[in-house]
C-alpha cells in the first residue's frame, strides 16, 4: 500500500519535471527571440530593472512551501542561465576564488556568468573602465569594520558608475585539511576577518601565531596545502578548497554584513525603489558642508551614508561621498543636486541603482 502510494507521488513528480523542462526551454526560446530584437536595435541584453521586477513579482505570488529567499535564488539562476545563452557576461571580482566578493558576485549575477578574479580593487576599476569586464564587484562597507576607504579613493581616479548593490551576511569559520584543532600551528587570515574573530581566537587559540594574507580565500588556499595551517574563511571557500571545519561561526558579532557595489559604464533606469551615490568637494570656508547638505533636508531626501576622504591633490581639502534615497531621473533629485552644486567646487554623480 505504502509502496503504491510512493510510486504514485513519484510518477506525478516525474510528470511535473517533464512539464517544467518543456516550459524552461520554451522560455529560453522566447528570451533568444528578444535577444535578436535587442541586438538589431543596439540594446543591452542585461536589464537589471527588468530582472528585479520579475523576481519581485514572483515573490509576491509565492505561497510556499518554498521560502521567498529560495524562490529568489531559483529564479536568479534561471535568469543567469538564460542571459548566458544570449551574451557572455564577464564579471570582475576581488580574487582569488572563494572570497566574499566572489560570493557576492555569484549571488547578484547567478553562477552562469563569466567570473574573472582580479588581484586588487584598483584592477577591477581599471577592467571596467577599459571595457575588459562588463561589470565589477567591490566591497564598500562592513557593518562592524566600517567603510572600505580604498574603494572610495578609486572613484576619484576612474570613470565608472555604480549600477547596483548587494549586501551579504559575513560568517567566518576556522578551516583546515583535517579539521583537527590539535594539529594547527599557524592561522592565516585577512586582517579584517581576524579582527572580527578576535575574542574567539584569544579564548580558543591563544598560543597559535596569526599571519596576514590578502584575502580569506588566499588563507583557505594556503590551508589546503598544509595540514598544520588553519584558515579563517567562509563555507564557500571550504567547499572550493576541500577544507574541513575546526569550528563554525567564530565571528564575535553575529550581525555582520558587507555591502558591495556593482560597477559598470552605465547605471539603470529608475525602479521606484532606488539609491543614488555622489561625490563632491567643497570650498574651504565655514558652513560649506552645512550649505551643501541643507538642500537634501529641504527636499525631504533621506541621506543613508556620508563619508569624507582627503583630496590627494590638495592639502587640507576633502572629498565627500554621499548615498541617498532616490534616482537621478527624478525631478526632485535633479533640482536638489542643482542647488548642492552651487556650494561645491565639483560634484560627480557616481550612479543611481535599485536598492538591495
Amino acid at each position: 500500500m505504502v509502496v503504491n502510494e510512493l510510486n504514485d507521488f513519484r510518477s506525478e513528480i516525474d510528470r511535473i519535471d517533464k512539464e517544467i523542462l518543456k516550459l524552461l526551454n520554451k522560455r529560453a526560446e522566447l528570451a533568444l527571440k528578444i535577444a535578436e530584437i535587442k541586438k538589431k536595435k543596439g540594446l543591452s541584453f542585461y536589464d537589471p530593472v527588468r530582472e528585479k521586477r520579475v523576481i519581485n513579482n514572483l515573490v509576491k505570488l509565492n505561497k510556499g512551501p518554498f521560502t521567498d529567499d529560495t524562490v529568489k535564488t531559483l529564479f536568479r539562476e534561471l535568469l543567469s542561465a538564460t542571459l548566458a545563452l544570449q551574451e557572455s557576461q564577464k564579471i570582475a571580482y576581488l580574487g582569488p576564488e572563494g572570497t566574499f566578493t566572489h560570493l557576492a558576485a555569484i549571488k547578484y549575477f547567478g553562477s552562469f556568468a563569466q567570473f574573472e578574479a582580479e588581484e586588487s580593487i584598483k584592477s577591477i576599476f581599471e577592467s571596467v573602465e577599459k571595457g575588459l569586464s562588463r561589470f565589477g564587484v567591490v566591497p564598500i562597507e562592513n557593518s562592524n569594520e566600517g567603510t572600505v576607504t580604498y574603494t572610495l579613493d578609486m572613484f576619484t581616479q576612474y570613470e565608472v558608475k555604480i549600477s547596483g548593490e548587494i549586501i551579504i551576511p559575513i560568517t567566518h569559520h576556522l578551516l583546515s585539511l583535517t579539521g583537527e584543532k590539535e594539529k594547527i600551528k599557524k592561522i592565516y587570515s585577512h586582517p579584517h576577518a581576524r579582527a572580527q574573530c578576535r575574542e574567539w581566537l584569544n579564548k580558543n587559540m591563544p598560543n597559535i601565531p596569526l599571519y596576514d594574507v590578502s584575502s580569506t580565500a588566499e588563507a583557505a588556499k594556503q590551508a589546503s596545502l598544509d595540514e598544520e595551517i588553519a584558515a579563517i574563511a567562509s563555507e564557500f571557500a571550504a567547499t572550493l578548497y576541500g577544507l574541513k571545519f575546526i569550528a563554525k561561526h567564530i565571528e564575535d558579532y553575529k550581525n555582520n554584513y558587507t555591502r558591495f557595489f556593482i560597477l559598470s559604464k552605465n547605471f539603470p533606469n529608475k525602479t521606484g525603489s532606488d539609491k543614488t551615490s555622489i561625490m563632491f568637494s567643497l570650498q574651504d570656508k565655514p558652513g560649506a558642508l552645512y550649505n551643501a547638505l541643507k538642500p537634501f533636508k529641504n527636499a525631504n531626501i533621506n541621506l543613508t551614508k556620508i563619508e569624507s576622504r582627503p583630496a590627494k591633490m590638495r592639502k587640507w581639502e576633502y572629498i565627500f561621498f554621499v548615498d541617498f534615497i532616490g534616482h537621478i531621473e527624478e525631478e526632485k533629485v535633479q533640482k536638489t543636486l542643482d542647488e548642492v552644486k552651487m556650494f561645491c567646487i565639483e560634484l560627480v554623480h557616481l550612479g543611481s541603482y535599485p536598492m538591495f
